[in-house]
C-alpha cells in the first residue's frame, strides 16, 4: 500500500489477535509505527500484543517465532533501516524483506510489512505517523495484516473500502 494513492479501509476484526512485531532502532520512529499499527487493530475490534526484537535484520526470525508460537491470525512487523554509507542497508533490507515473505507463506499466516527502507531520517519521519506526517505505514501495514486475515475467517467479518 503506497502513499497519496493508498485505499482507505474500514476493517472490523472483533476478538482477531494480533501481535505486533518491532525492531528497537530509532525510538521516535519505531514508537509512532507502533502507536499506528495498535490503533489501526484497536479501531478493528483486534486484540494485540508487542514484541520487541533487536534490529530489522532480527525480524523475520522474531515474527517466524510468533507464528509458531502464539494463537494469533495476523502478525505486523515493523522496522526502519535508514541508507548509510555502506552496502549494509541493501543486505539488511533485502534479508528482512525475503524473510518476512517467506515466514508468511510458509508458516501461512498474514504479515503486515511495516519496514521502512529510506533513504534519510525525514523520509522515515514522513512516513512513519508522527502528527505531522503524510503518511502512517504502521496503520496500513495493520490494515493490510487484519484484511489479509478476514480471507480465512469466516464471513460474518466485514471489510469495505472507503
Amino acid at each position: 500500500m503506497s502513499g497519496g494513492n493508498a485505499p482507505e479501509f474500514s476493517v472490523s476484526t472483533p476478538g482477531m489477535k494480533v501481535t505486533i512485531v518491532a525492531s528497537q532502532w530509532h525510538e521516535t520512529v519505531m514508537n509512532a509505527l507502533i502507536a499506528g499499527a495498535t490503533s489501526a487493530c484497536e479501531s478493528a475490534g483486534a486484540t494485540t500484543e508487542l514484541v520487541r526484537v533487536p534490529g530489522a535484520f532480527e525480524l523475520p526470525l522474531g515474527v517466524q517465532r510468533v507464528a509458531r508460537l502464539a494463537k494469533v491470525e495476523a502478525i505486523v512487523a515493523l522496522g526502519v533501516v535508514i541508507r548509510g554509507g555502506t552496502p549494509h542497508f541493501d543486505y539488511v533490507c533485502s534479508a528482512a524483506t525475503e524473510g518476512l515473505l517467506r515466514v508468511s507463506l510458509d508458516e501461512g499466516i498474514p504479515v503486515g510489512f511495516g519496514l521502512l527502507t529510506v533513504d534519510n531520517e525525514q523520509q522515515a519521519f514522513d512516513r512513519c505517523g508522527l502528527p505531522d506526517s503524510p503518511e502512517n505505514k504502521g496503520e496500513e501495514a495493520a490494515q493490510a495484516a487484519l484484511l489479509m486475515a478476514l480471507q480465512s475467517q469466516p464471513r460474518d467479518q466485514s471489510v469495505g473500502f472507503r
